[in-house]
């Protein structure tokens, strides 16, 4: 149940150029100029068995508008594929198999975001407001069917805008996946991450 709209750090380009695809005044940003990612994480009893896993989704277009830098992203839950394990806040590469990673594929995609069903996740803000350290916006986030509030800073990170943002999976009526009567299981909370190139 969406009660209170959860603090997050999110991606807002200040203007477009070069490596940036522009139409009509936009600046627009996928897989090729962008990244996002998503952080799971184990619980449950028999957690020593499970892994925090890392996951990309390579699926996605971020538009921000150039005069009012308003932003419209779309995300398709169909593209999530994972990268690694992690494990103590680090990547750890190798400790999945093939067919670990297929097998957590079909629960993402059939059990957990159900894509089918829910073939795309939204963002779109309603707001802009500046700040000392960027923006702060506000806006509505529709996944798996449900839309939840959402408000946002936006943060200079360098050379580049980097997003962070904590979302509990049972807000948006996500059962987390869970094994061995509950003994292993994925916490509701998940980290989502969007970082890109400064422009401006």
């Amino acid at each position: 149940m969406c009660e209170s709209p959860p603090r997050a750090h999110v991606l807002c380009p200040l203007t477009s150029s070069e490596g940036v695809l522009e139409a009509a005044g936009m600046a627009r940003f996928d897989a090729s100029n962008a990244e996002v990612l998503v952080f799971s994480y184990k619980d449950g009893l028999l957690a020593k068995m499970a892994h925090d896993l890392k996951i990309r989704v390579e699926s996605f277009s971020i538009e921000v508008d150039d005069a009012t830098r308003a932003v419209e992203a779309r995300f398709d839950p169909k593209s999530l594929r994972v990268v690694c394990a992690r494990k103590d806040g680090r990547d750890d590469p190798g400790t999945l198999g093939s067919g670990d990673i297929q097998k957590i594929h079909a629960n993402i995609e059939k059990d957990v975001l159900e894509v089918k069903k829910y073939p795309e996740i939204t963002f779109r803000s309603r707001d802009v407001v500046e700040t000392d350290r960027g923006y702060r916006l506000s806006g509505d986030l529709t996944l798996h069917g449900k839309t939840c509030p959402i408000v946002a800073e936006v943060l200079r990170d360098g050379e580049s805008y980097r997003t962070e943002v904590r979302l509990q999976q049972t807000d948006f009526g996500i059962k987390p996946f869970t094994a061995a009567l509950g003994a292993l299981k994925v916490k509701s909370e998940v980290l989502v991450t969007v970082a890109t190139e400064r422009r401006g």
